[in-house]
């Protein structure tokens, strides 16, 4: 088992890592944009990945806890558990200065940025590591992208899998060698950049026991017209290049983050969000490729590429730019 003290000899250190991190798990009431953290858990290390110190606390949604059954934390349990606004404070002091790590780490940003932008705040974050990008970058020997098939790789025994503590504890002993790994091998980590949410609106939240939809139409921000892309469309997209500036991208399906969210990150990167697939489309992102949905069937019928949330996540990093 990998122990979080074990500090053996570091290798050497590439100049551009970062200097510290903020092993981060929360749980939710669910994956929508109107969703709540019901609990939080940060594990904060050295730029080595020693463990420095962790924090827990439980957070009162002001609503359903949603699936008990996954995180156990009931509406009794919660409602003496302070209020995010509460903990909004201490919860930066963790973060303060550090590069957000976590496993599918745009879903925890997002659910953290939509707490502090309900709190009239923002969290001192500016880079977020996902340990599931940074095994593909290691190319790491896994069956899939769950964290326990992480942990059972390094040999982390999980004890209360969708507890936050035991989560980030968990990711924390896991991280830590896949650092080292990839400072021996001198890989650039695959960190992206955190942007503060800034817009929100309040929406009446109408009660939903036993109903965990992923997504629904009211949201936590208004919604807006996108300006059209500016880019020519340069083609379809190849397994193993860059994405280019003006590719029309489709999503199907749910996604672990919040389809706006993505959405957002598309066209700021420079690329055509399509509501439907045709022959134009460059690429098609779904978790589900084998899902008869209208997408998915026009894709395979035009041998569009299509590629997981986790992989086109990856691809934004690093954009070519339109051709002149």
């Amino acid at each position: 088992m990998t122990m979080l003290d074990d500090r053996t000899t570091a290798p050497t250190w590439p100049a551009a890592y970062p200097q510290g991190y903020a092993v981060v798990d929360v749980e939710t009431t669910g994956l929508a944009r109107d969703d709540r953290i019901v609990s939080a858990a940060v594990y904060r290390l050295d730029a080595q990945g020693n463990v420095e110190d962790h924090w827990y606390t439980l957070v009162n949604p002001e609503r359903d806890p949603g699936p008990v059954w996954i995180h156990g934390l009931t509406t009794d349990v919660l409602a003496g558990a302070p209020l995010f606004p509460e903990i909004a404070a201490e919860f930066a002091a963790r973060l303060d200065g550090r590069v957000l790590v976590a496993h599918n780490a745009m879903f925890d940003w997002s659910m953290i940025a939509r707490e502090y932008a309900r709190a009239e705040s923002a969290a001192p974050v500016r880079q977020r590591l996902c340990t599931i990008a940074l095994s593909k970058e290691l190319s790491l020997p896994l069956p899939n992208h769950k964290l326990e098939s992480l942990a059972a790789h390094f040999g982390v025994v999980q004890q209360r899998a969708h507890n936050a503590l035991d989560d980030a504890r968990v990711l924390a002993e896991a991280f830590r060698p896949s650092l080292h790994t990839a400072a021996e091998r001198n890989v650039r980590l695959p960190l992206l950049e955190c942007r503060p949410l800034t817009e929100w609106a309040a929406t009446p939240v109408a009660p939903r026991i036993g109903h965990q939809a992923s997504y629904r139409v009211n949201s936590w921000r208004p919604s807006r017209k996108r300006p059209p892309c500016p880019y020519p469309n340069p083609g379809r997209y190849a397994s193993g290049e860059l994405l280019k500036q003006g590719m029309r991208v489709a999503f199907s399906g749910d996604t672990s983050v919040d389809r706006e969210l993505l959405e957002d990150r598309a066209v700021e990167a420079g690329l055509h969000v399509a509501s439907s697939v045709s022959r134009l489309t460059s690429l098609l992102v779904t978790n589900d490729p084998d899902a008869a949905t209208s997408k998915t069937v026009k894709a395979k019928a035009f041998g569009t590429p299509i590629v997981d949330e986790a992989a086109f996540t990856q691809l934004l990093r690093d954009v070519a730019p339109a051709d002149e």
